[in-house]
């Protein structure tokens, strides 16, 4: 499976349109890389040292434009996501996933990596205006 929506976000988004609470969207989503393939469950296995981070990337339509297509409708992001120049092995990534937080948090999308990248010394790991491809059918 190329990505999906996490079990957090479906259960979030089913509760705002049928009966709230309401959801409110974060300002801020956090983009994260995993060594381990992501599920909708929401387990990755972020690289640790080295300088990874996983980068802070405002909510708005600048970097997410609005979604195209019909089944799947996609959204796809509309800015650069650089990652700093790595100081050690981040090992072989697989995975993406885009969260609610800097540290822990909740896991809102995820993805592949296709192909996967090993990310050594002096590597640096970024995804090109369209490179996250986020689908809903």
């Amino acid at each position: 499976m190329p990505g999906g929506k996490s079990d957090f976000l479906e259960a979030k988004i089913l509760d705002h349109v049928l009966g709230g609470p309401d959801y409110t969207r974060p300002l801020t989503v956090y983009l994260a890389l995993s060594t381990t393939t992501p599920t909708d469950a929401g387990g990755i296995t972020e690289p640790t040292g080295g300088a990874y981070a996983r980068q802070a990337v405002t909510n708005n339509t600048t970097n997410f434009p609005a979604s195209s297509g019909t089944n799947p409708t996609e959204k796809k992001n509309g800015t650069v996501v650089t990652f700093p120049v790595a100081t050690a092995s981040w090992g072989t990534i697989v995975g993406w996933a885009l969260l609610d937080a800097a540290a822990g948090g909740n896991m809102l999308y995820w993805g592949d990596v296709t192909p996967s990248k090993a990310v050594g010394v002096d590597d640096q790991a970024k995804f090109a205006v369209n490179g996250l491809k986020i689908t809903e059918d």
